[in-house]
């Protein structure tokens, strides 16, 4: 098929690679534009537009896609399908109007629950057993439209959002080939209208750790916010991002330090198992205890 690919972060990489190893015909990228970043603030390239260039294909990255010119210019593609993931842009009707079997977006959840920015994120802080992808034909709402096939995948206890992201992602690119081989046959199945949940972008705000919370939700906090942004603690005044952890036994007042990393919760313990401090790599939680002392108390 001609296909015209839309995605920007390193989620959508394998997508990308999966299309072309299938033997699509990728007739353009789109990706968000090469944005500012490391110490020289030098412009860098979408990790989608990077690999795109390594495989020698088109790529464009306007800032809005509402303008005729740029309409005109994307339906002069004349492609059968454009294939989404977390591209960044909203699409106008007159874009996911274009490809000849519309546009086909996929999403890092069970639809309808977690629509939006941080499904991943957002299953595992609310501890959620499942997860999964959806393959969606899009529509103007936001991940409203018909579901075309649907993969379940487990959350493991001790997973964290990096690790779910990339299981997810190789998911994904299995996912919107075997669509596109059996596109004439699927049907589209409305989303039901209970269940619908929102996942919203990620605040830094709520990644502060608060010890009086139960131990289960004090556990999904720091693996559902890791790596990025990292769930953290105050640590004789310097902040500590703590990246794993699991459920662990014990009891005592919260942030009671019970033994080695193992924190007491408002109801049980949590132990983290990796962390990092300021300026440092991440490590296993027993190597930072090798040059920090922890006190009795966390805050």
């Amino acid at each position: 098929m001609r296909i015209v690919f839309m995605g920007t972060p390193d989620f959508s990489v394998p997508v990308l690679d999966a299309l072309v190893t299938a033997g699509h015909e990728v007739v353009a990228v789109y990706s968000q534009p090469p944005r500012p970043a490391g110490r020289g603030k030098k412009e860098r390239p979408s990790p989608v537009q990077a690999r795109a260039e390594e495989l020698g294909l088109t790529v464009r990255h306007p800032v809005s896609l509402k303008e005729t010119e740029a309409q005109a210019a994307f339906a002069a593609l004349n492609a059968d399908v454009a294939v989404v993931v977390a591209y960044g842009l909203i699409l106008p009707q007159a874009i996911l109007d274009a490809p000849a079997v519309g546009c086909l977006n996929i999403h890092a959840s069970l639809l309808p629950r977690w629509r939006g920015a941080a499904p991943i994120h957002r299953a595992i802080m609310a501890g959620d057993a499942e997860t999964g992808v959806c393959i969606m034909q899009m529509e103007a709402g936001l991940d409203t439209g018909p579901v075309l096939l649907r993969e379940v995948a487990a959350i493991g206890a001790e997973e964290t959002t990096g690790a779910l992201h990339d299981r997810l992602a190789a998911i994904g690119a299995g996912a919107i080939v075997k669509a596109l081989a059996s596109l004439p046959d699927l049907q589209p199945v409305p989303q039901a209208e209970d269940g619908v949940t929102y996942a919203a972008k990620i605040d830094k705000a709520e990644a502060r750790v608060d010890w009086t919370q139960p131990a289960e939700d004090v556990d999904q906090l720091i693996r559902g916010l890791s790596p990025f942004p990292g769930a953290w603690c105050d640590v004789n005044g310097e902040r500590i991002k703590l990246l794993a952890s699991r459920l662990a036994e014990g009891d005592g007042a919260p942030g009671t330090v019970l033994n080695g990393f193992t924190i007491a919760c408002g109801t049980g313990a949590v132990e983290v198992t990796m962390a990092q401090r300021a300026g440092k790599k991440a490590m296993s939680a027993r190597d930072v205890l090798q040059g920090l002392t922890l006190g009795d108390t966390l805050s």
